[in-house]
């Protein structure tokens, strides 16, 4: 039997490219090409591209994000209702309205949900209306799905919840060429780091593992922005590396990969982390990668990062271990065909009720 599949999606690349959205975006487009699964996709109109069949977009209109989960969540059942479909498949909190009323609509469907992040790893003091939501998803859902083992043992350890491991695959950046360690000006060399500027994300221990490094020749070139990025910009004046550290803002999805293989070294400090798809990129432009705790570590070999904790001197010291090392990181990058197969399989499993 194929089964049939009504997913649903926040964002979609490259209208939206954050790890969710890619996942998605990677996962679906796969999912048409094949003759094992019958998919739909129904997502916020504002993020939807255009001209795909078997992708709909709901005008969410105006108000805050649970109105408009809202009005998706009313079509979500109504295609569920009108569709033969096997099974619905949602991702973190934001599915929990459209799940519910998918099931409502068709008590004989099924529910999958995929988890990216949890709210605590997202927030240092996570929402309660979130932390509630979650509990509602781990518990209402017929099937859960985690990226990484960190992942699942965290939802396990908060909610209860039990659920199947399929990792994320790797993404490959688009390089041109371009030296951006010259034109920035950049003599010796160069750290990285891009993603959004939340308390998340580890930046401080970074910024303030610049003073421990041994070697002052060194810059570190931090993209991306969020609510933090003036208050970080001030933190490397007060500890005195400003002339080490250069914010370089928003950048475009076309020049990511340039960023990257520029760079001597990618560092990506998050207090949490439970795939790391930054880390998957910075690995495919060859370059040397210092890691916090992330899941992506699951499918490298041993050693292939520089595993460091969430601790400025211990991620100094990662930084002076991986500036060493000679060559390009040896690894097996995962596909998101292998990602799209082991998808298939759960489908098929739910579908069949073996769960």
């Amino acid at each position: 039997m194929v089964p049939r599949v009504l997913m649903l999606g926040w964002g979609y690349p490259p209208n939206v490219t954050g790890g969710l959205d890619t996942h998605v975006g990677e996962v679906f487009d796969r999912m048409e090409e094949r003759d094992d699964v019958e998919a739909e996709l129904i997502l916020p109109a504002e993020y939807a591209p255009e001209g795909r069949e078997n992708i709909e977009g709901v005008a969410t209109g105006d108000g805050d994000i649970i109105t408009r989960i809202g009005r998706l969540s009313k079509r979500f059942a109504e295609k569920a209702d009108e569709g033969d479909f096997d099974v619905v498949h949602t991702h973190d909190w934001f599915g929990y309205g459209p799940g519910s009323r998918a099931q409502q609509a068709d008590a004989d469907i099924e529910w999958i949900t995929s988890f990216h992040s949890l709210s605590s790893d997202r927030n240092v003091d996570p929402p309660q209306r979130e932390v509630e939501t979650e509990q509602r998803v781990t518990n209402r859902s017929d099937f859960l799905i985690s990226v990484s083992h960190l992942l699942a043992d965290k939802l396990n350890r908060e909610y209860g919840g039990e659920s199947t491991i399929v990792h994320n695959g790797f993404t490959e950046p688009h390089i041109t060429g371009r030296d951006m360690k010259d034109e920035l000006g950049i003599d010796g060399d160069m750290l990285f780091f891009v993603g959004r500027h939340t308390d998340q994300k580890g930046i401080s221990h970074l910024l303030y593992a610049m003073k421990h490094l041994r070697n002052p020749d060194v810059t570190l070139v931090v993209g991306g922005k969020g609510h933090l990025t003036e208050q970080l910009k001030k933190f490397v004046e007060l500890i005195g590396v400003a002339d080490q550290v250069e914010f370089v803002g928003y950048i475009p999805e076309e020049e990511l990969g340039d960023y990257y293989a520029s760079a001597d070294v990618f560092v990506s400090p998050s207090l949490s982390e439970p795939f790391g798809i930054t880390v998957t990129e910075a690995l495919a432009a060859g370059t040397q990668v210092v890691s916090t705790p992330a899941g992506v570590i699951e499918c490298l070999p041993e050693g292939c990062v520089v595993e460091v904790e969430i601790d400025s001197y211990s991620i100094a010291d990662g930084i002076e271990e991986a500036l060493a090392r000679e060559g390009p990181p040896e690894y097996e990058p995962r596909t998101w065909d292998e990602v799209v197969d082991e998808t298939i399989e759960v489908y098929e499993r739910v579908a069949a009720g073996d769960f």
